[in-house]
């Protein structure tokens, strides 16, 4: 059974230290709020000027002038500070932010990411990302395997254009967790029930299945 949107989000969750400045992107990350594990202290940094963002607000409290960068209400932490977007991406340029959860279009075989526009569709813009990965001391992303049409979004190359380059660390998509290694994409996880041969059938770039592979445990 392949993961979840959340299963995505908690496995994610358990790669949190305690003392870590979380920076967390748009779509699936957002999800790692509400999964921190007990006795970890994180702080969570929102590129629009938050930090001590907590998870997301229970139906019918939320502020709709409390808002993460993906425009999603959200929650504040006590102790947490509001400032300036300059303030924010000053923070990020000087390596404040110890891991930072993003989403993507592609990742490459050997670390590149895309993840802000696909040619002659209208986008918002990068936002923080460019910023993110070029400055982040760990970068992990949370993704589908497959795009919509079924197509690998693991792959030896990067089709679309780059966000960062050889910056990502590890994946985790709906089919396992991925290490970026120098001989490729290396498998360390499997969602249950995920076979290995689907994996290798759905993983483009070069790929490694680790010795010792496992199941993920959520």
């Amino acid at each position: 059974m392949a993961l979840t949107k959340e299963q995505i989000a908690q496995r994610i969750a358990k790669e949190l230290k305690d003392g870590y400045y979380v920076n967390l992107g748009i779509g699936i990350p957002t999800l790692v709020a509400n999964f921190i594990p007990e006795g970890i202290n994180v702080v969570l940094q929102s590129e629009n000027g938050l930090l001590g963002m907590g998870p997301f607000p229970e139906d019918g409290k939320e502020d709709a002038d409390l808002i993460n960068a993906g425009k999603q209400t959200i929650t504040t932490l006590p102790g947490s500070a509001i400032f300036d977007s300059a303030m924010s991406f000053g923070m990020i340029r000087a390596g404040k932010v110890h891991l930072t959860v993003l989403g993507a279009m592609e990742v490459a075989d050997n670390g590149d990411i895309a993840n802000w526009k696909i040619p002659n569709k209208m986008v918002k813009g990068m936002g923080g990302a460019m910023d993110l990965v070029a400055a982040a001391k760990n970068i992990i992303v949370a993704m589908q395997q497959t795009n919509p049409k079924g197509e690998s979004k693991l792959l030896s190359k990067c089709s679309l254009p780059l966000t960062g380059i050889k910056c990502v660390t590890k994946i985790v998509t709906d089919l396992g967790v991925f290490e970026i290694i120098p001989d490729g994409f290396l498998c360390v996880e499997h969602a249950p029930d995920v076979t290995i041969d689907e994996i290798k059938a759905k993983t483009s770039g070069r790929l490694v299945i680790a010795d010792n592979v496992k199941p993920v445990a959520i």
